[in-house]
This record gives structure tokens, sequence and C-alpha cells, in this order.
């Protein structure tokens, strides 16, 4: 399985201990996707098939929710994930623009990371902060009133962290 986020578990391991915390009821499938999600940063094909066994449930059910579902990712995020919205009122003062413009800086495309693994980028819908678009998040951080010049800034900023 892939790194989890922590650095600190064994993956398999962690799963399992992940897994014990629910009852085998195909009920808490979404709750377990989230667990995983939030401690691997992305949900491994390996891990969708030990939930899938342990659940009694079909690969294909579980890949499913997974794929439906836009707040799971079948890949890891990079260390800095950065979202565009493109919800109305951002799209309407120009968020496609910023959103291009990330594209060109960083050489990927949505959904994509950067070889490094410092960067990916996703497209959202409204964030709920309308009142500053249009938006862009690294991490969760909202950056409002966003211009083209305002992004290479930041993007700047976290280019030269070394962390």
């Amino acid at each position: 399985m892939g790194n989890c986020k922590c650095g600190n578990c064994k993956p398999d391991e962690e799963l399992e201990k992940i897994l014990k915390e629910y009852k085998q009821d195909k009920d808490n499938l979404i709750q377990i996707l989230n667990e995983v999600q939030e401690h691997y940063g992305y949900i491994p094909t390996s891990a969708q098939m030990r939930i899938a066994e342990y659940l009694g449930l079909a690969l294909a059910e579980v890949y499913g929710v997974v794929t439906f579902y836009s707040r799971f990712t079948l890949k890891p995020k990079g260390k800095y994930n950065i979202a565009v919205c493109l919800g109305t009122a951002c799209y309407v003062k120009g968020s496609e623009k910023i959103l291009d413009r990330v594209k060109e800086r960083l050489k990927i495309d949505v959904g994509e990371t950067t070889p490094d693994g410092k960067f990916s980028i996703e497209e959202t819908r409204c964030i709920g902060a309308c009142g500053l678009a249009p938006v862009f998040t690294i991490n969760g951080e909202v950056y409002g009133k966003a211009t083209v010049q305002k992004l290479d800034q930041v993007l700047d900023e976290y280019m030269k962290r070394e962390d």
C-alpha cells in the first residue's frame, strides 16, 4: 500500500486497526473509506480489496463508492493540494484563468500530482466564500479575490519551501 500521511505506521497494520473499529456491516463502508482517506491521503487499491473482503462486498461496490464521491481519491495528492473553485461566482469572476495558470506553472492537469509529489491540482465547486470570489485554496487555506498575479506570488512562496 502507499505511504501513509503520518509516516509512522506499517500500512497493513494501520488498515487493520481502522477496520477493527467497525462492525463487519456494509453500512460502515463510507466511514471506513473516510478514515482510510484521512490517514493515507487517498484510497489505495489494496485497501479497497481488503475493505471489500472485510465487509463481504464485491470490490466493484467499494470502487463504485470511491469513484462516486468526489471527496475520495484513488491517487495520492501532493504535499500542497491546490483547489480552484469553479462555482458560479468564482467562474464569473475569472477563476478559469487562475486554473489555467496553475496548470501552466506546474505543468500538470487537474487530478494530477507533480513528479516530485509536492503539488496537486483539483477543481472544486462552491466552497462558500462567494464574497471573496474568485478563490483558490492550498491545503484548505483560502486565498480570496484571487488574480493570476496573486496565484503566482503564493505559488512562488510554496515553491521556496524546503519542508
